[in-house]
């Protein structure tokens, strides 16, 4: 531990030298709230790669969840902590009276990825967390920005609520779909979304809806040479439900996605195998077209223990909506985005992110992708790709998300590359713009009631007026220990 901070420290003198702090060109209306952001550099770089430096997994953040607490309590936020029977997660909230902006924080790693901030593969320790996908900077960003908007609300005694919804494992637990489902964003009138990117950019693509499902088969025991047919193998109900799988992915849509892995698969070649487990993440663009899925390979599990002579149990580990982008707000975050600005590098940093960008074999001139702002891109009438639980909450409170470039650009998704760069002033200088951005578009919407108002129309006429929120993963309680396993 004392290795890896007298390695931050070194880092942070390295990287931050010539870092000027940024100043971001906005109206005075929002000036108290940037003025906060743009003097508290320091601050929120030793809160970020503090968290950075105890990278920890899903519904395990307990020293991660605490820093982010404790620092919204010194800064006049009332805490909820444990809420939804998640431990990790809490609800920090300061102000009174509507409007009512809610902002998302993560703070969970992903496991494997443990890396030092060199331009090059170097795990601090084989085998350990890393924070792969950003989440350090994404809850220090969310935080940062809740305690700018509390100190606007403050100086202009204006009417108004910030909650920071502190969520734990969004990476397989889905700890937001806790949080949609006891009710924690009533009477929230906005959500504010972020995430760690390679790029700053508003966010359209709506995702894929996804169902994380273990199919769990158990047999009999024997001796695979002595006496195999006294024995039932549930290695073979899983094979089976497999080979089922991978005939009938012909027949689904060519936008859904089927994946699996199996965990547990027995012990030994001449033992059979007593007990067997398949992970899914079954995915579609479309909630529908996913529970016709669901149901197609729940009923081909069962074949395979009828075929095997095996019984099976199904689990559902998490489960996900698409997001629903709210247009109206994304606009309104697309201006702002604009204000801000991209991360500008100093010298020290660009070396830093060109090296890392030629161990990807991408041209020193990719880098420069990180001082811009892309432009808005059409919203495509379906998703694709990856699920977050942020689309739960994106389907019961309008909500509007976007990318600020706390990696290099080039670098990709859950990788070491993102780990070297999140831990360094580049990771800190994304996050707060992102701190920036949400500040400027708080005030917007604390201050045009006409605004507010056509995001609610717009996220009403989407949704519909038959829409009722039924979370994927039913009524069980929040996989706590899917993650201990793991190191």
């Amino acid at each position: 531990m004392k290795k890896i901070a007298g390695l931050l420290l070194l880092v942070g003198l390295t990287l931050n030298v010539g870092a000027a702090t940024k100043k971001t060109k906005t109206n005075a209306k929002a000036k108290v709230a940037i003025d906060y952001l743009d003097s508290n550099f320091q601050t929120y770089d030793k809160l970020q790669k503090t968290i950075w430096a105890n990278p920890e997994l899903g519904f395990l953040e307990t020293n991660s969840s605490g820093l982010l607490k404790q620092h919204l309590r010194n800064n006049g936020f009332t805490i909820e902590e444990g809420v939804a029977g998640m431990p990790t997660a809490f609800v920090a909230t300061y102000g009174s009276g509507q409007p009512v902006i809610g902002l998302l924080a993560e703070f969970d790693a992903l496991p494997g990825l443990s890396q030092d901030t060199v331009p090059y593969r170097k795990p601090i320790k084989d085998g350990a967390p890393g924070q792969g996908c950003g989440h350090n900077t994404f809850g220090v960003a969310s935080s940062a920005a809740a305690v700018a908007i509390s100190k606007w609300l403050a100086a202009n005694k204006q009417s108004g609520t910030v909650k920071v919804y502190g969520s734990p494992a969004e990476e397989g637990g889905a700890g937001k779909v806790y949080l949609v489902r006891e009710g924690l964003f009533e009477g929230v009138d906005v959500v504010l979304d972020w995430h760690p990117a390679s790029v700053n950019a508003v966010s359209v693509n709506g995702g894929t809806a996804m169902v994380m499902v273990d199919y769990k088969y158990y047999g009999k025991p024997a001796h695979a040479a002595g006496n195999p047919w006294k024995g039932r193998s549930a290695l073979d109900a899983v094979e089976a439900l497999d080979y089922m799988v991978n005939l009938l992915r012909e027949h689904v849509p060519t936008s859904s996605r089927i994946h699996y892995v199996i965990p547990d698969g027995g012990f030994a070649p001449n033992v059979v195998p007593e007990y067997a487990r398949v992970s899914y993440y079954i995915r579609s663009p479309k909630r529908d077209v996913l529970n016709q899925l669901t149901e197609w390979i729940d009923s081909a599990a069962v074949g395979a223990a009828k075929g095997t002579q095996t019984r099976v149990e199904k689990e559902i580990v998490a489960g996900t909506y698409e997001r629903l982008h709210n247009k109206t707000l994304s606009k309104v975050i697309q201006k702002n985005l604009e204000t801000v600005g991209g991360v500008i590098y100093d010298a020290r940093e660009r070396k830093f992110a060109e090296e890392l960008n030629r161990a990807n074999g991408n041209p020193d001139s990719l880098v420069d992708q990180a001082a811009k702002v892309l432009p808005l891109a059409d919203f495509p009438e379906e998703g694709s790709g990856g699920s977050s639980d942020v689309g739960d909450v994106s389907w019961v409170v309008p909500l509007a998300s976007f990318g600020a470039a706390t990696f290099v650009p080039g670098s990709p998704g859950h990788s070491w590359q993102n780990v070297a760069a999140d831990g360094t002033t580049i990771g800190t200088k994304g996050l707060l713009n992102a701190s920036r951005v949400f500040a400027l578009t708080a005030v917007d919407i604390l201050t045009d009631a006409k605004l507010l108002q056509a995001v609610k129309d717009e996220f009403k006429q989407v949704t519909g007026p038959d829409f009722k929120y039924v979370p994927l993963l039913g009524d069980r309680k929040p996989a706590l220990d899917y993650r201990k396993t793991e190191k």
